[in-house]
Formats: C-alpha cells, sequence, structure tokens
C-alpha cells in the first residue's frame, strides 16, 4: 500500500490533514487496541460515532483522546453519540452540538460540529451517524448537507456512519454536492462492516469542493495498525482520509 501523505504545511498556507471517522460501539470492546488503532493514523481530527453516553461518559471520552494523544472537541452524550476530538494542530473557533428531531419509536441523532483552523485555513467539521431506518435517514442527510452550508465556511468535511452502501438514496444525495473522498482517491482497503469479515462500505468520510482528497480508505496496512487490533477495536472498520486545504 502505497504511504499517506503525513500531516504538513504547505508555503501557500494550506494544509495537508489526518481525518479519521470511527465508529467506537461504545467503548465496549478492547480499549486499548482502540486508541493504538487510533494512534497509529496520526490523525488531526477524528470523527467519533457511538462516543460513550451513560454514567461518566466525558471521564471516558477523555480517556481515549488521552491515550491517543487528541483532545476533545465536542460531542458525545450531548449529541447521542457523534462525536469530534483533534490533535493539538487544530485551533478550534467554535462548536456546536445539534440533536436532530425525533421518530417516535427510534434512537434519537445528532450532528457534533465545530470549525477549526490549521495554519491558513478555515474548514467546517460534521460527525454523524445516520438513522437505521431509510426515510428518516434521507431526511438526516438533508439536515447535513443543510447544516454545512449554513456553517459560513469556504470548505467543509463530514464523516461517519451512515447506515447505507454507495448505491442508497441518502448516498447518492450527499455525494449530489459533497466529494466521496473515497471514491475520489482510494487507498487502502474499501469495506468498513464488519472487522471480522468486511463485506460492505457504510462508514465514510465526505468533503465540499476545493478540498483536495489525496487518498482515503480503510487504513489496514498502515504501519502500527494490525489486523487484531482491528477486530478487537469495535464492530466497524475505520475510514482515514489525507486532505489539502486550500488556505482561506
Amino acid at each position: 500500500m502505497p504511504p499517506l501523505p503525513n500531516s504538513r504545511t504547505e508555503p501557500d498556507g494550506s494544509a495537508v490533514i489526518r481525518v479519521l471517522t470511527y465508529n467506537i460501539r461504545s467503548m465496549r470492546d478492547d480499549t486499548a487496541a482502540l486508541a493504538r488503532v487510533i494512534r497509529a493514523c496520526e490523525p488531526d481530527l477524528v470523527l467519533v460515532q457511538e462516543a460513550p453516553r451513560f454514567f461518566r461518559w466525558r471521564k471516558k471520552l477523555a480517556r481515549l483522546a488521552r491515550a491517543a494523544d487528541l483532545v476533545i472537541v465536542t460531542g458525545g452524550a450531548t449529541t447521542t453519540g457523534p462525536a469530534i476530538l483533534s490533535s493539538l494542530r487544530a485551533g478550534v473557533e467554535r462548536t456546536e452540538d445539534i440533536l436532530l428531531p425525533p421518530t417516535p419509536g427510534l434512537h434519537r441523532r445528532g450532528f457534533a460540529t465545530a470549525v477549526v483552523r490549521f495554519a491558513g485555513t478555515r474548514i467546517g467539521v460534521l460527525s454523524c451517524h445516520l438513522s437505521l431506518q431509510k426515510d428518516e435517514r434521507h431526511e438526516q442527510g438533508g439536515m447535513l448537507l443543510d447544516r454545512l452550508a449554513g456553517m459560513g465556511v469556504e470548505h467543509a468535511i463530514a464523516g461517519g456512519d451512515l447506515n447505507e452502501r454507495p448505491d442508497g438514496r441518502t448516498f447518492r444525495l450527499l455525494t449530489e454536492q459533497l466529494t466521496d473522498c473515497r471514491a475520489a482517491a482510494p487507498w487502502g482497503g474499501e469495506h468498513t462492516w464488519t472487522p471480522a469479515d468486511p463485506y460492505q462500505r457504510i462508514d465514510a468520510i465526505f468533503a465540499t469542493k476545493g478540498v483536495e482528497v489525496l487518498g482515503c480508505g480503510v487504513p489496514d496496512g498502515l504501519p502500527g495498525v494490525t489486523g487484531a487490533d482491528l477486530r478487537a477495536a469495535t464492530d466497524h472498520l475505520p475510514v482515514l482520509a489525507a486532505l489539502r486545504i486550500p488556505a482561506g
């Protein structure tokens, strides 16, 4: 597998960043393996789904962030699961935790959002975990696009567990306005579920136009990422992308 570009600041002020999206199943599995996978990916941003939501959830998420050499930006129980972590390279401008309209009988969903800066760049960030129910999921896809458009930034990224494959209606809705990073620059593995026998891609990272995708996929061949850790960490495989953000 070719190497993925490392994080760096370009002479023109643009920034190459690594973005990871990962469903961590409320840290109910091997948290040491989970931290090793995240740390080996050397991400600038981690878009988390199924962060801990109940007793001492902040301490649990903080423990993971510390073990992975990251800090908490926003989210967790306040968004019913999505969260954002970052390296100290990121300057956080603002955050907003959003609860989506509830549907009786279904788990309520939310978005963790932030605007962050890397060197001379400014970027909106959104972590999501969309509904298992197809009609609600499609509505949430539209809300995701509206939220990105309303963040007041030229460039933005969104990522998470879509609970849908690329040929699904909601996935297609997102790709009408956003770049599917895996499709734009395939790197690493493709399928994200399940770790023991991956056969479908339901986790993804998207970017607005103008963000250059340098590579995106499951980091199953990345130095420091072992198959044993990927299988032990949680019930999804992570997606890692290298992106170049133009200077603002």
